[in-house]
Protein backbone atom coordinates (compact mmCIF):
# COMPACT_ATOMS: atom_id res chain seq x y z
CA UNK A 1 0.00 0.00 0.00
CA UNK A 2 1.35 3.44 -0.83
CA UNK A 3 -0.21 5.12 2.20
CA UNK A 4 1.06 4.56 5.73
CA UNK A 5 -0.90 2.01 7.73
CA UNK A 6 -1.30 2.29 11.49
CA UNK A 7 0.68 -0.26 13.50
CA UNK A 8 -2.53 -2.11 14.42
CA UNK A 9 -3.56 -2.36 10.75
CA UNK A 10 -6.91 -0.67 11.30
CA UNK A 11 -6.38 2.51 9.27
CA UNK A 12 -4.35 4.03 6.49
CA UNK A 13 -3.57 7.74 6.39
CA UNK A 14 -4.24 10.09 3.47
CA UNK A 15 -3.60 13.82 3.87
CA UNK A 16 -3.39 13.42 7.65
CA UNK A 17 -6.79 11.72 7.88
CA UNK A 18 -7.45 8.15 9.03
CA UNK A 19 -9.44 5.84 6.74
CA UNK A 20 -10.54 2.41 7.93
CA UNK A 21 -8.94 -0.59 6.26
CA UNK A 22 -10.98 -3.46 4.90
CA UNK A 23 -11.70 -6.32 7.26
CA UNK A 24 -8.64 -8.61 7.13
CA UNK A 25 -10.85 -11.58 8.01
CA UNK A 26 -12.52 -11.45 4.58
CA UNK A 27 -11.30 -14.14 2.22
CA UNK A 28 -9.27 -12.85 -0.74
CA UNK A 29 -12.06 -13.95 -3.09
CA UNK A 30 -14.74 -12.10 -1.09
CA UNK A 31 -12.57 -8.97 -0.78
CA UNK A 32 -11.96 -9.05 -4.55
CA UNK A 33 -15.68 -9.49 -5.29
CA UNK A 34 -16.66 -6.64 -2.98
CA UNK A 35 -13.94 -4.38 -4.36
CA UNK A 36 -15.16 -5.00 -7.91
CA UNK A 37 -18.70 -4.21 -6.76
CA UNK A 38 -17.47 -1.00 -5.10
CA UNK A 39 -15.68 0.08 -8.30
CA UNK A 40 -18.77 -0.70 -10.39
CA UNK A 41 -20.89 1.54 -8.15
CA UNK A 42 -18.26 4.30 -8.14
CA UNK A 43 -18.24 4.25 -11.93
CA UNK A 44 -22.02 4.47 -11.91
CA UNK A 45 -21.80 7.57 -9.68
CA UNK A 46 -19.57 9.25 -12.25
CA UNK A 47 -21.80 8.29 -15.18
CA UNK A 48 -24.90 9.52 -13.35
CA UNK A 49 -23.24 12.83 -12.44
CA UNK A 50 -22.19 13.40 -16.06
CA UNK A 51 -25.72 12.64 -17.20
CA UNK A 52 -27.26 14.86 -14.54
CA UNK A 53 -29.34 11.91 -13.31
CA UNK A 54 -29.72 12.58 -9.58
CA UNK A 55 -31.87 9.49 -8.96
CA UNK A 56 -29.26 7.21 -10.55
CA UNK A 57 -26.50 9.00 -8.65
CA UNK A 58 -28.29 8.45 -5.33
CA UNK A 59 -28.80 4.78 -6.15
CA UNK A 60 -25.13 4.38 -7.11
CA UNK A 61 -24.01 6.13 -3.93
CA UNK A 62 -26.14 3.70 -1.92
CA UNK A 63 -24.31 0.87 -3.68
CA UNK A 64 -20.95 2.43 -2.80
CA UNK A 65 -21.99 2.69 0.84
CA UNK A 66 -23.26 -0.90 0.97
CA UNK A 67 -20.04 -2.24 -0.57
CA UNK A 68 -17.92 -0.25 1.89
CA UNK A 69 -19.98 -1.58 4.81
CA UNK A 70 -19.54 -5.14 3.51
CA UNK A 71 -15.78 -4.55 3.22
CA UNK A 72 -15.71 -3.28 6.81
CA UNK A 73 -14.61 0.22 5.82
CA UNK A 74 -17.84 1.75 7.15
CA UNK A 75 -20.48 0.65 9.60
CA UNK A 76 -19.66 -1.52 12.61
CA UNK A 77 -15.95 -1.97 13.25
CA UNK A 78 -14.42 -5.33 12.42
CA UNK A 79 -12.25 -5.55 15.55
CA UNK A 80 -13.61 -6.83 18.82
CA UNK A 81 -11.41 -5.33 21.54
CA UNK A 82 -13.74 -2.40 22.24
CA UNK A 83 -11.40 0.23 20.76
CA UNK A 84 -13.25 3.24 19.36
CA UNK A 85 -13.50 3.99 15.66
CA UNK A 86 -11.41 6.90 14.40
CA UNK A 87 -12.44 6.56 10.76
CA UNK A 88 -12.23 9.92 8.95
CA UNK A 89 -10.65 11.66 11.98
CA UNK A 90 -7.56 13.80 11.60
CA UNK A 91 -4.69 11.67 12.87
CA UNK A 92 -3.49 14.52 15.09
CA UNK A 93 -6.73 14.23 17.10
CA UNK A 94 -6.34 10.51 17.81
CA UNK A 95 -4.10 8.18 19.79
CA UNK A 96 -2.17 7.58 16.53
CA UNK A 97 -0.72 11.12 16.61
CA UNK A 98 2.63 10.17 18.13
CA UNK A 99 3.09 7.26 15.75
CA UNK A 100 2.33 9.46 12.77
CA UNK A 101 4.48 12.41 13.77
CA UNK A 102 7.29 10.03 14.69
CA UNK A 103 7.56 8.59 11.19
CA UNK A 104 11.05 9.17 9.83
CA UNK A 105 10.31 11.81 7.18
CA UNK A 106 7.30 13.82 6.04
CA UNK A 107 7.44 11.85 2.78
CA UNK A 108 6.71 8.69 4.75
CA UNK A 109 3.56 10.29 6.10
CA UNK A 110 1.71 11.38 2.95
CA UNK A 111 2.61 10.67 -0.65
Amino acid sequence: MRYPVTPDGRYFVVHSRLWRMSNPQLSPAERDRLTRELMRHRSAVGRAKCAGDTAAEQQARRGVHEAKVALGERGPVWWDDGAPDYNRHLVENTPYRDWYTGMSTPGDRDP
